[in-house]
């Protein structure tokens, strides 16, 4: 179960992209259960109407957008379209992410999917902070931040795995989000990245249904001898955007069950 505060983001407004399934669901609901409105991007409308749906049902606020977050059109118009129905916007968590369909071995990458993970991981973050940090800096704060982001990396942007689109991509989020917190540093605004190994969605879900090993695997990975829960991703993620993390700025904060400690 998520973590409740109530209350602790009334008057705020997040918008979650890749928040139609998984972790970004999670974070959707989460969000709204303490108290913001809450944007539900993705481009599957009838799961992001699911989503709201389910947040409108426990009392909370929401609005499905569906943008590719590789569109900088797209996501302008998103942004807007948040401020045009809320009003301000103060959290961001760019979460959409692929991994990327082929072939693990590097001389054989078509170079469409490795150019649709890149537009998508790393452009579609980018894109999505220079839209969201605009509305941040014209608008009056709540509280002693200017506002919030927390980009999606992961595991595969501190080690390597067999998917070098994909650690590549996760890799710059980092780098990315690292930079983007130098330069807001001085203007309120805390730009933060989590690196989730192993957790329990439908990306990963479909990964296990093709390694009747999966579920040995996964313990020899994580010490704790489990993967994550989305809701505990979603905890680290509203965390970050709360006051309680006011000092937090540039950090890419590990949910690995150990991983990364062997």
């Amino acid at each position: 179960m998520t973590t409740q505060q109530a209350g602790r983001f009334d008057g705020r407004v997040a918008l979650v992209t890749g928040a139609t399934a998984g972790i970004g669901e999670y974070a959707a609901i989460a969000y709204a259960r303490d108290g913001a409105r809450v944007v539900v991007n993705g481009n599957n409308a009838e799961r992001g109407n699911a989503v709201v749906d389910k947040i409108r049902s426990q009392g909370g606020e929401a609005m499905f957008y569906k943008a590719d977050v590789s569109s900088a059109a797209e996501v302008e118009a998103m942004v807007d379209a948040t401020v045009e129905a809320y009003g301000r916007l103060d959290f961001g968590f760019n979460n959409a992410g692929i991994i990327g369909e082929g072939t693990d071995l590097l001389h054989e990458y078509p170079d469409d999917v490795w150019q649709r993970v890149i537009d998508v991981n790393v452009k579609g973050v980018w894109l999505c902070m220079k839209y969201q940090l605009t509305q941040m800096l014209d608008q009056e704060p709540i509280g002693p931040s200017q506002g919030a982001i927390v980009n999606m990396s992961s595991i595969a942007g501190l080690v390597a795995t067999a998917s070098a689109a994909y650690d590549a991509s996760k890799h710059a989020v980092i780098g990315l989000t690292k930079s983007a917190a130098l330069i807001y540093a001085d203007q309120g605004i805390r730009i933060n990245a989590i690196c989730p190994a192993g957790v329990k969605t439908p990306m990963l879900e479909r990964a296990a249904a093709k390694n009747p090993n999966f579920e040995e695997d996964s313990k020899a990975l994580h010490p704790v001898g489990r993967v994550a829960n989305p809701e505990e991703v979603a905890d680290a993620v509203l965390w970050l955007c709360s006051d309680l993390a006011a000092f937090v700025t540039g950090s890419n904060l590990v949910i690995d069950g150990g991983w990364t400690a062997q």
